[in-house]
């Protein structure tokens, strides 16, 4: 049965069915536990429908309603057959023959609600819930079993009422008369499902899984409770529910699901197909069908389908509410939005159809329609988790700083955004200059809202509505990016600058193909424009990735969208990233830059992606091969003269048998990197540089952590010979994005050396890293200062002085000498006085002060002296 979101109005007193449910309260804690067991032989037959044996459980259960049986759940079971199969009218037969003996029998009536609805009855279905109103209102003591509380609360929860009362009040009551009786379990988690409180329904399905292991239902709510946040577990799930029924619907509909995202169409359809010999009139699986069409750019074969979803209940909210949530899910998110509006004007208070127009709407930069529907589904659905995050973030983001310029918008915390907010318009403007031009995109009058989050739970929270995406720095939504700010990423950030040019050149080419485009495609644009611009960003080639490569992981790229669903690792994520990159290196050697964007047009047009591909390259099947033997030709290039077999790597591994057996196989990568390490480790410092040297020379571009360089840039460092060190480590700045200790160890060098231009380098890239550091804003304001650049020092002073200098003073004194140098002297001014304020006693300042004054009270204009 489709149960609709729980409304939980706040609104004053009681209205007539919040009375009545107060009352049930009542009358549930004085009864004591009434216990319906069905027959054997209707459980048996259960048993038929739960294994999808359909027909069968049709036949006995025909029977024994024809036979007058007095049982109304063998008419109940006979309806589901029915209506699982789409045969309504058949199912309206049933119950109006039932009510005449089970009047008031209200799951009967629930039943009879579905039934007049699939009908296109809406008055007559309406009916049916006003007679279950009427009925408990009248007899409520009649209704006290678990079985008809249980229906009352989904009668309840499609009345709009309370979530957390028809809990406290219906379900939890009911658990504790009765605590091994299933639906209850199966009830709270639909409940929970529908507020995305995914702990609370996996808790209670576990229950329900040990006390009726034969149902698929269970494991189908099962996996829809852990697939968000578990994907092997939500996989066993669903993959249990299949067992037991090869052709329950809904378990094939999440499939279906799942390969859409993936962009496995023809997978999916074959699925539907299965789905359509069930029940050829499935509502949701010709808006699925009719999705499949969008996507495919057959615009006039989705509406067709869009109307054999309606052909049997012309108002049924729910087909454009999934449609539209499909195409959202697929970065569509105007068609999206659209088809959200038109669910709400069959329903207008179908809140999850209002919350996914707010979600829609924020991601498309209509920010204040997107709050306010937002704000609305918080007010009337308390226990909407997602909508509760959401509007809670909002009054953190209100306060945060927000800067502008060149079109974009961008949203800091206060103090992130006076230490490196500028620096982050700077560059997203670079890349607008860089890329709109390189991908003939002019991005219009809108701007580009960026937000940068402290917290990585609210960057998820904004992002994906609930905390969780911890792999993500990062996300696009067409002209709206969120990102992580380095101060949510722990010790070990990411470049930040990398993080934002890619995500940037989504917008580019979200824009320049109208939202549509496969994720593979995107994703492999942005890694392979953040190469171009710096050789040290983006994914490269590792000998982990070579050897997926050349193993079974690779992925064909008419399959390549799929990798980035429910990797099994980390590491698979990320391959997922390279792979598609490489997929843009082969379209531009093979074919050609122009060819890549003349795709990117005719996606703009709706063209699918196989078809643009086939037009201007070559078949899929073709161009799977064509990429698999470009890939493994890069993969057996990666540093040829090297050995790659790991499995001579001993386990454990002492330093006699590594030195036997990398003497024996002195180009073994694995091996000479053990032994160097263990070389090291042991201070045996000439005999390490012996063993890595021919592994750099060989080998200069692996940044993987132990890497040759890294160990005799060490090496070096505890030989006292620092030229050498330099020379490794700038090697290693060169192709590492983010390795914060040798930015930090070159700043000791350039120091030492008195290098000021490296100095400032290699500042710059330790702030493109980590920003929120003092460290990297003390080396770039003392480079800045002996490169007579005042500019850079005011930059770098103001930063530190958000960072509760250890001496304020000499920061404030610093920042002054800067301002004074460009000219503003009352700025600096205000800046002596306040190191002055700090330490009083501060000769050289009180000695600025003075000079200050005299040139503020010189008739002569004063130069500036940087220009």
């Amino acid at each position: 049965m489709e149960h609709l979101t729980v409304n939980s109005k706040a609104r004053g007193g009681y209205s007539p069915r919040r009375l009545l449910l107060a009352m049930l309260g009542g009358i549930l804690g004085l009864l004591t536990h009434v216990s319906v067991v069905p027959g054997a032989s209707h459980w048996e037959t259960e048993k038929l429908l739960f294994s999808g044996q359909y027909d069968a459980c049709e036949q006995l259960a025909r029977a024994e309603v024809e036979r007058g049986v007095w049982n109304e759940q063998w008419s109940e079971l006979l309806i589901e057959c029915l209506l699982t199969r789409g045969r309504y009218a058949e199912a309206e037969q049933v119950f109006q023959n039932s009510q005449k003996r089970y009047a008031n029998r209200i799951a009967l009536r629930l039943q009879g609600y579905e039934i007049y609805r699939m009908l296109d009855q809406a008055d007559q279905a309406e009916k049916q819930l006003e007679t279950i109103y009427r009925l408990v209102s009248q007899s409520p003591w009649r209704y006290s079993s678990s079985r008809d509380q249980i229906t009352l609360g989904r009668f309840f929860a499609l009345q709009g009422e309370d979530a957390r009362e028809i809990l406290d009040i219906i379900y939890d009551r009911v658990r504790k008369r009765n605590s091994k009786y299933t639906d209850v379990y199966i009830a709270t988690a639909e409940l929970a499902l529908e507020k995305h409180d995914y702990g609370m329904a996996a808790e209670n399905l576990e229950v329900a899984a040990k006390l009726e292991q034969d149902n698929p239902e269970i494991f189908y709510l099962q996996a829809r409770a852990w697939l968000p946040s578990d994907t092997d577990k939500g996989n066993a799930a669903l993959s249990q529910a299949l067992k037991l029924n090869p052709r329950h619907v809904p378990s094939l509909l999440l499939q279906v699901d799942y390969l859409i995202d993936a962009e496995r169409f023809s997978e999916a359809e074959t699925i539907l197909e299965k789905v359509l010999e069930v029940n050829p009139l499935q509502p949701e699986a010709w808006a699925f069908h009719a999705v499949i069409a969008h996507l495919s750019g057959h615009y006039r074969g989705e509406q067709a389908l869009r109307k054999v979803a309606l052909s049997t209940w012309t108002s049924n909210h729910q087909v454009d509410h999934l449609i539209g949530r499909k195409l959202s899910q697929k970065y569509r998110f105007a068609d999206g939005a659209t088809y959200q509006r038109r669910a709400l004007v069959i329903q207008p208070d179908f809140l999850p159809a209002k919350f996914q127009l707010a979600q829609d709407l924020l991601r498309i930069g209509k920010e204040k329609e997107g709050w306010k529907l937002a704000a609305e589904v918080q007010g009337q659905d308390a226990y909407n988790v997602v909508a509760f995050n959401l509007m809670a973030l909002k009054d953190k983001i209100e306060r945060y700083t927000t800067l502008t310029s060149n079109g974009f918008i961008v949203r800091m915390e206060a103090r992130e955004a006076s230490i490196y907010g500028t620096q982050v318009l700077e560059l997203l403007t670079e890349a607008r200059e860089a890329l709109c031009s390189k991908y003939e995109v002019s991005l219009g009058e809108e701007p580009v809202i960026v937000e940068i989050f402290p917290r990585q739970q609210d960057f998820a929270i904004r992002t994906f509505g609930l905390p969780g995406g911890s792999g993500y720095l990062g996300v696009c939504f067409g002209k709206v990016i969120t990102a992580n700010s380095p101060a949510s990423q722990g010790p070990t950030p990411s470049n930040w600058q990398a993080v934002l040019w890619h995500e940037f050149c989504h917008v580019v080419t979200l824009t320049k193909t109208n939202n549509r485009m496969p994720r593979w495609l995107s994703e492999g644009i942005s890694v392979y424009e953040e190469r171009q611009a710096n050789q040290a960003w983006g994914q490269s080639m590792t000998p982990e990735f070579r050897q997926m490569i050349l193993s079974d992981a690779l992925t064909p790229v008419s399959q390549l969208s799929a990798a980035f669903l429910r990797p099994p690792t980390p590491t698979h994520l990320q391959f997922a990233y390279f792979e598609s990159s490489l997929v843009i290196e082969f379209i531009l050697e093979k074919y050609g830059d122009d060819i890549l964007r003349r795709i990117l047009v005719d996606l703009a047009a709706g063209m699918p992606i196989e078809k643009a591909l086939e037009r201007y390259m070559a078949p899929p099947q073709i161009l799977d091969d064509l990429f698999a033997s470009y890939a493994r030709d890069r993969a057996n290039r990666f540093a040829p003269e090297l050995d790659w077999d790991r499995s001579l790597l001993p386990a454990p591994s002492d330093l006699a048998t590594l030195t036997t057996l990398q003497a024996a196989h002195p180009d073994n990568y694995w091996l000479t990197k053990a032994l160097g390490t263990k070389l090291v480790r042991d201070q045996q410092w000439q005999r390490a540089l012996t063993v890595l040297q021919p592994l750099y020379d060989q080998f200069p571009e692996d940044t993987d952590p132990g890497n040759a360089a890294q160990l005799m840039a060490t090496v070096h460092r505890n030989l006292e010979d620092f030229k050498a060190e330099e020379k490794l480590l700038r090697h290693l700045a060169s192709i590492q994005p983010d390795a914060m200790d040798v930015y930090s160890r070159l700043m000791e060098l350039d120091r030492a050396a008195e290098n000021w231009e490296q100095l400032y380098n290699d500042a710059q890239q330790f702030l493109a890293v980590n920003p929120l550091l003092p460290r990297g804003h003390e080396q770039l304001a003392v480079s800045s200062a002996r490169l007579k650049q005042p500019r850079d020092v005011i930059s770098a002073q103001k930063a530190l002085l958000q960072m509760d200098p250890a001496d304020p003073a000499a920061a404030h004194y610093q920042l002054a000498i800067a301002l004074r140098d460009i000219g503003k002297f009352q700025d600096a001014k205000l800046q002596v006085l306040m190191a002055l304020e700090s330490a009083p006693r501060y000769r050289e300042a009180q000695r600025l002060l003075l000079e200050l004054v005299q040139i503020m009270e010189s008739p002569e204009p004063q130069v500036p002296r940087d220009e």
